[in-house]
């Protein structure tokens, strides 16, 4: 079993991410092989201001705990301007290692591009702390309009196939990069 960790991006009062998060975590749960510890933004509570040499807040171990252990990473995302949001780069700041010679999949929700300025904006950063950014992603246009009162998709074929893809790739490159990590430890 691998450990993912799904991070929920969106703090907003009122955000759609929980939908879109508790739909893909249904699905990711489904797919064999994967354990899921959903990691909520909103929730956390990590600082906005890095500290330059004291010990870093104490709400920032177990986060720290939780990303370590994770074998990939998905990350739950609306798209903000064209980009992401701050949270999401504040957790990404906050920590470096626990990146490394990881997978990353990704989720994204929007208007009219489905998140996919978001989805670029990442790539680069997450090629900058050594991970690896899994190809296949899932975007939802006007996501308000695709899931019913309940958090339903409204056409639960489409998506779910793109969930089992998405969740195949994280997890074979989460196998490979795992065995990878304990026989050559990674000194990116």
């Amino acid at each position: 079993m691998l450990n993912v960790a799904v991070i929920v991006g969106s703090t907003r009062e009122g955000r759609f991410g929980p939908v879109v998060a508790d739909w893909f975590v249904a699905q990711a749960k489904a797919h064999d092989g994967a354990r899921i510890d959903v990691v909520d933004l909103a929730e956390i509570n990590l600082p906005m201001v890095l500290p330059a040499s004291v010990p870093p807040a104490p709400q920032t171990s177990d986060l720290a705990r939780r990303l370590q252990t994770a074998d990939a990473f998905v990350f739950v995302t609306p798209e903000y301007n064209r980009s992401f949001p701050a949270p999401v780069k504040n957790v990404i700041d906050w920590h470096y290692s626990e990146w490394q010679a990881k997978p990353v999949g990704f989720v994204s929700y929007g208007s009219m591009s489905g998140g996919q300025h978001a989805i670029q904006a990442l790539r680069g950063v997450f090629a900058e702390l050594h991970a690896v950014t899994i190809r296949d992603t899932i975007s939802f246009t006007n996501p308000w309009n695709q899931f019913d009162d309940d958090g339903r998709h409204l056409d639960p074929a489409g998506p779910g196939r793109a969930a089992e893809r998405l969740m195949n790739q994280l997890l074979w490159w989460g196998r490979a990069l795992k065995s990878a990590r304990a026989e050559h430890p990674y000194g990116g």
